[in-house]
């Protein structure tokens, strides 16, 4: 049977309503709040500082380390407080994304850190928290060759989507539901990100790559317009 509509009555390629500021937090060297629908994200920047303790610094460069969690009260049933494997992971995956666009040459020794807090939470998280981070480290004046954008894909039934809703994650019709986040960088097209929790062939993972570019430049200019608008 065809996945004929979405949950939500979007389109296959439209994205959630995005709402995204930056400044949200004062007394972060950087920070910002972005949100697909009601998955919301706030990440805090600070640094470059001087990395503790010495043995972990890197005379060559700055480090990023980044640190993601999930408010207890961000899902319906109550999440235990602090920090689990998966947000271990998604700190990782995190620091993983936003890596390649960073230039911590001219920090040797010290760090960058990010914090990610879901304070609202209907799937797509971590790709709500890579764009909440990118936006809150341009706001730092961190130095960056490209900005960061991450949306979720996924063939849901037979059907690739955009920035899945957690119904949609947890599809059991025919053909199942397989989920895909992707980072990009937007000006070299590069893929900085790309997971995969399920099964998909080789010519539907083509067409979720193009879904999830398409979808990254909209996100894009969103971050893009927030960006320019401090410089006026």
């Amino acid at each position: 049977m065809s996945y004929t509509k979405r949950v939500d009555g979007r389109e296959f390629d439209e994205l959630r309503k995005i709402t995204a500021k930056v400044g949200v937090i004062p007394r972060a060297d950087g920070s910002a709040i972005f949100a697909f629908g009601d998955s919301i994200a706030i990440a805090a920047v600070y640094g470059p500082r001087t990395l503790h303790p010495q043995h972990m610094q890197n005379p060559e460069t700055g480090i990023l380390r980044c640190n993601y969690d999930m408010l207890s009260f961000s899902v319906t049933e109550r999440k235990k407080p602090g920090p689990s494997r998966r947000s271990s992971e998604i700190s990782k995956i995190t620091e993983w994304a936003l890596s390649p666009v960073l230039q911590l040459e001219s920090f040797p020794n010290t760090v960058v850190d990010v914090f990610v807090t879901i304070i609202q939470a209907n799937a797509s998280t971590r790709c709500a928290g890579i764009n909440a981070a990118a936006l809150a480290l341009a706001h730092a004046g961190v130095p960056m060759i490209d900005m960061v954008s991450s949306v979720s894909v996924g063939k849901i039934g037979d059907k690739i989507c955009v920035d899945l809703i957690k119904e949609e994650e947890d599809y059991e019709g025919e053909g199942g539901a397989t989920d895909i986040p992707f980072a990009f960088l937007p000006r070299t097209g590069k893929v900085s990100l790309m997971q995969l929790d399920g099964k998909i062939s080789v010519e539907d993972l083509k067409k979720a790559l193009k879904a999830g570019e398409e979808a990254c430049k909209k996100i894009y200019l969103e971050q893009k317009k927030i960006l320019k608008a401090l410089k006026e």
